[in-house]
């Protein structure tokens, strides 16, 4: 079929069930009789077969999975509509004791022609990409963990105490390298040193990265509103940005609370009326950043912390923690949205704060700065400390450039001032 002549069609709702290997797709009309039936198209030959099938005029669903983004741009160029449908929340509207792949086509069209589709943010490439990185390096954290689970479950076998600390690293290492175990057990434990070291060795190469990120041209602008907060770090920052991806989709904290899933569930049932736990029901690698920002930030911040010992006095820890998170997630949204400083850090937190970021990233994420000056230019932009040169943390001085030596450097701030 030439290209050319597909917009003979007309108001046809395109449903596609992405598998691993191969794609069902099918298609129904206005009047829902069908005009494409249901096939399988492995999924080599799918933009072929997508070029020679889709017209402009046609608008198309399929459920979000992991290999859907690839399928959505190859045909969101295609097609006058893509709806990117929640699983979990399709299948509650959508229930059936009968399921097949020709059936789901079919139910996810229906819920297209209806306008009742439950969809997902489409996320763009780099917000996509960042967020592959953060999924990468949390399993490789979590390799890391089971390596050393089974390294002491070795043991445990043996009873053997193990020295507290890093496994991997200085005396810690040589005691587990001269352990007096049997032939076997000996090879495998120098085996899961090295698979510890080498993903150790991993975790750093991707740590740098999301350091250079974080100060880079996409994602610099929102992670210096996002790492002034107390407890907040590098990895925190670029794991809240990759879920949230765009602060404006969210038109009230209200909302973003519940897309991180920490807002409080309700059971509500005739004259019943009873609050429960957070509802779980978002992304999960953002309730653990906020969690752990909370944890870090009631250790740093004298505020958090009494707001955390005053929740405490009537919930259990774990309860008060979340709450403190939420806390974060809502001033959160209000920094990112307004971009402006965090009012409960005074101007020399700030600057302590901006020097830490400097510390943890290498040289090319400084963007040719000094480690003084990159200070400095985190403090202008966010509106503070210009005349701020010299600062006292941990009973040290600490040096912060001048703001017209940053200026010189970075004359597009003039532009903000």
């Amino acid at each position: 079929m030439e290209r050319g002549k597909k917009s003979r069609y007309s108001e046809r709702y395109i449903g596609l069930d992405v598998h691993k290997h191969y794609i069902t797709v099918g298609g129904l009309n206005a009047e829902q009789e069908i005009v494409l039936r249901p096939r399988n198209v492995e999924m080599e030959r799918f933009p072929q077969w997508a070029e020679q099938n889709l017209s402009e005029t046609d608008e198309v669903v399929l459920e979000a999975t992991t290999n859907t983004w690839d399928v959505y741009d190859t045909i969101a160029p295609l097609v006058k509509r893509v709806v990117v449908a929640h699983p979990a929340e399709v299948k509650q509207i959508a229930n059936s004791r009968v399921k097949t792949d020709n059936q789901d086509v079919l139910r996810l069209i229906r819920l297209l022609m209806a306008n009742i589709v439950p969809e997902v943010w489409v996320p763009p490439v780099d917000v996509r990409q960042l967020r592959a990185m953060i999924s990468y390096r949390w399993r490789l954290v979590k390799m890391s963990t089971a390596i050393q689970n089974r390294m002491h479950s070795l043991l445990h076998r043996h009873n053997i105490q193990a020295p507290e600390g890093k496994i991997d690293t200085g005396e810690n290492r040589e005691w587990w390298q001269k352990l007096s175990l049997s032939p076997l057990e000996d090879l495998r434990l120098k085996q899961e040193l090295k698979m510890l070291q080498m993903v150790r060795v991993n975790i750093v190469e991707v740590d740098a990265e999301l350091g250079r990120m974080s100060t880079g041209e996409r994602w610099g602008d929102q992670a210096v509103y996002v790492m002034q907060i107390p407890g907040v770090g590098i990895i925190v920052t670029m794991t809240i940005l990759s879920a949230i991806g765009d602060i404006r989709r969210f038109e009230s904290p209200k909302k973003l609370v519940g897309y991180a899933g920490l807002g409080a569930g309700v059971h509500d049932s005739g004259q019943t009326h009873r609050g429960k736990g957070i509802t779980k029901m978002g992304r999960k690698e953002l309730r653990w950043a906020l969690v752990e920002a909370a944890w870090q930030g009631i250790r740093s911040n004298p505020q958090w912390r009494a707001e955390y010992d005053a929740l405490c006095k009537r919930k259990h820890p774990n309860h008060a923690i979340v709450v403190i998170a939420r806390k974060l997630l809502v001033t959160l949204w209000y920094l990112l949205t307004n971009q402006e400083a965090y009012d409960r850090s005074s101007e020399e937190d700030l600057a302590y704060k901006m020097l830490t970021w400097s510390w943890r990233i290498d040289q090319t994420a400084l963007n040719g700065m000094t480690r003084q000056q990159f200070a400095k230019y985190g403090l202008l932009r966010l509106g503070k400390g210009e005349d701020l040169t010299r600062i006292v943390k941990g009973g040290l001085p600490r040096r912060i450039a001048p703001k017209e030596e940053v200026l010189a450097l970075k004359p597009e701030l003039n532009l903000k001032q």
